[in-house]
């Protein structure tokens, strides 16, 4: 019976298999796994609150202020844009191409209700800031406690 029977353990077949099983099942849910980048990506956020606002940040490199726009309803945020490819591959050759392009939408719920008059954004080396004020019916008031 020796070793006809033994296989050797090769960890990544089994990374491989795991990700075809993950490839099948998004396949099943979402009707499939894009192949390219073009088109499919969403900045990541970061999002802080303090008494008086909410900040998000968002990266966004590679665009211009032009290309981003933000809308806010209520507590939920919308950023959206396009990074654009450049057309001109005229003479060069591409050893890889990791870098997403094309259109993106990212809709945030924020934990509360904005003032959506006086939010603003700014847009610097490659990150938006978004700052939400919160509306002063919402800020915590101080009421100070008499003692008799």
């Amino acid at each position: 019976m020796g070793d006809k029977y033994l296989s050797r353990w090769e960890p990544f077949r089994d990374m491989l298999s795991l990700r075809s099983d993950m490839d099948r099942l998004f396949s099943g849910l979402f009707g499939g796994v894009p192949e390219d980048r073009e088109g499919f990506w969403a900045p990541v956020v970061d999002i802080e609150e303090d008494n008086d606002k909410i900040m998000v940040k968002a990266e966004v490199p590679g665009m211009i202020r032009e290309d981003i726009k933000v809308s806010v309803q209520g507590n939920l945020l919308t950023i959206t844009g396009e990074r654009k490819q450049e057309n001109e591959t005229k003479n060069k050759t591409f050893h890889r191409i990791e870098r997403s392009y094309g259109r993106f939408s990212r809709m945030i719920t924020l934990p509360t209700d904005v003032d959506a008059d006086k939010v603003k954004a700014s847009y610097k080396d490659g990150v938006l800031n978004i700052s939400l004020p919160k509306p002063e019916s919402i800020k915590p008031k101080h009421i100070d406690v008499e003692i008799k």
